[in-house]
């Protein structure tokens, strides 16, 4: 497995080792060993599975007091993915990071606790699969303003995005809480 830091280190970029021939491919999508040989040492309780369709756009989220670290892939469809460190003890507090994970680059991302996660659809439709270190906590997830102009994330946006309630909502970067 190639593992590429971004320019938020905690942020891992994975490519596994793909095994193809002319009936299809396969690859490890999680290997414990493998991930913790990487630096990724994550005890997971949750699988998500997401459909959304092209511009959707979903984030930024995160959990208060019960911090989810993610591993995300896409296995149909292609996403514009966003990490954006709420640590204020990090020396990258309120940078973010955005790439693109799709089934056709089969890239893996590692965005540990510490993060608030969101991304855009850029494909007709994109199914996106994500293993959680905490389980949903409703009453604890807060958003982040996708459009914070403080924190200029560069959407490659085709349009208006759509959102939901409550990515309409979500707080200036500047008033949300964050993780010490």
């Amino acid at each position: 497995m190639k593992v590429t830091p971004t320019r938020l280190p905690e942020v891992l970029l994975l490519e596994p080792k793909l095994f193809g021939d002319a009936r299809g491919f396969f690859f490890e999508s999680w290997n414990e060993r493998a991930f913790e040989d990487a630096g990724i040492h994550a005890r997971f309780v949750q699988d998500n599975h997401s459909r959304s369709s092209r511009n959707v756009l979903r984030g930024l989220h995160y959990q208060i007091s019960q911090p989810q670290g993610k591993l995300l892939r896409v296995v149909q469809g292609a996403v514009f993915d966003v990490a954006l460190d709420i640590r204020k003890s990090s020396p990258t507090f309120g940078k973010w990071v955005g790439f693109e994970l799709s089934a056709e680059n089969k890239r893996v991302a590692w965005v540990p606790e510490g993060f608030a996660h969101g991304f855009l659809v850029l494909s007709e439709s994109a199914d996106y699969l994500y293993k959680a270190t905490a389980y949903f906590a409703p009453e604890s997830e807060r958003t982040i303003a996708w459009n914070d102009p403080d924190l200029g994330i560069a959407w490659p946006l085709q349009g208006a995005p759509i959102l939901s309630d409550k990515d309409r909502r979500g707080a200036a970067f500047a008033s949300a809480e964050t993780y010490a």
